[in-house]
């Protein structure tokens, strides 16, 4: 990607948020569009363990969102500003392994899949969340391919240290 776009490479993150939630909007609207039967309710106890593990995904993704990335970079903001000074990006070679980055390589990623599948589940939902879910797994593989690109051996380290997205996995590798 670094070579396709060379000193525009600044603007790779806002472009990607930006087509992210373009293409998100279909799927909403299609959601709350379709009238659909409820096919999934949840009943005690498992009423209680589904908000806990919503709650759990809400701040696992704020957690992240907050402490363990930098929100600037995180939609682009800041390799544009960096752009803007010097006309070229700098890539910190250093790669964040606290909190929940220690557990997972994107915590981000796996508290949506998550907040997802704990919700009460029309039919529509079920095709929204299969298509979210595929779309996360696709992006988190292409995302993987751009690290290693990016920070090379020091991120093929780090995924042989750290699962992607299941806790307390063998680590690829």
């Amino acid at each position: 990607m670094m070579s396709l776009l060379k000193e525009y490479y600044s603007f790779y993150r806002l472009f990607y948020v930006v087509i992210s939630f373009v293409l998100l909007v279909p799927l909403i609207n299609y959601s709350v569009q379709t009238d659909s039967v409820l096919i999934i309710t949840y009943t005690l106890p498992l009423t209680i363990v589904r908000y806990l593990l919503i709650s759990i995904s809400v701040l696992m993704f704020l957690w992240s969102f907050f402490l363990d990335y930098d929100f600037q970079s995180f939609f682009g903001i800041r390799q544009i500003v960096e752009f803007r000074k010097d006309k070229t990006l700098q890539s910190s070679k250093e790669i964040r392994k606290k909190g929940l980055l220690g557990i997972v390589r994107h915590p981000m990623y796996l508290a949506l899949l998550i907040y997802l599948w704990c919700q009460t589940f029309r039919l529509a939902d079920v095709v929204v969340n299969v298509v979210l879910t595929a779309y996360i797994i696709i992006g988190t593989q292409l995302e993987e391919q751009k690290l290693v690109l990016e920070f090379g051996d020091t991120y093929t380290k780090y995924q042989h240290e750290v699962p992607m997205l299941i806790p307390f996995t063998k680590a690829k590798g």
